[in-house]
């Protein structure tokens, strides 16, 4: 890991971008805060190679699942400032509900897998050449 930048000065950086410092920054330990704002920055902030409103849709379908309130209510609040509207958010928990319906029911019947990944290779060839 690169030497890390004093708190103080991370904290500067962080109090500049979000306009404070959110409490749980204030308790990750000093010898790794540089390295977390740093990938906070990357991952939540930045853009990368996909649209910040789209990641942070995706954290609102993840989360609905793992049901950790503060994370739905942090990728709910990015997406919109991100720019999605409430029916983006309620369509990508929708889309999670409805996706993890199908794993429980693909694992529960325990269905083949090498038979489901030859089948949907299959379905790929024939909805591309329909395109």
């Amino acid at each position: 890991m690169p030497t890390a930048r004093p708190r103080t000065e991370v904290e500067r950086e962080i109090r500049d971008t979000l306009g404070l410092v959110p409490g749980f920054f204030g308790r990750i330990p000093d010898e790794v805060i540089d390295y977390e704002w740093t990938l906070f920055k990357r991952y939540e902030l930045d853009e990368t190679l996909i649209p910040n409103k789209y990641k942070e849709l995706m954290g609102v379908a993840l989360h609905s699942e793992t049901k950790c309130r503060y994370c739905a209510l942090f990728h709910t609040e990015a997406a919109k400032m991100f720019g999605a509207t409430d029916a983006e958010i309620q369509e990508a928990v929708h889309y999670a509900k409805h996706s993890l319906g199908w794993s429980a029911y693909l694992n529960g019947i325990q269905q083949d897998y090498d038979e489901f990944a030859g089948e949907l290779a299959r379905i790929s060839e024939h909805m591309t050449t329909q395109v």
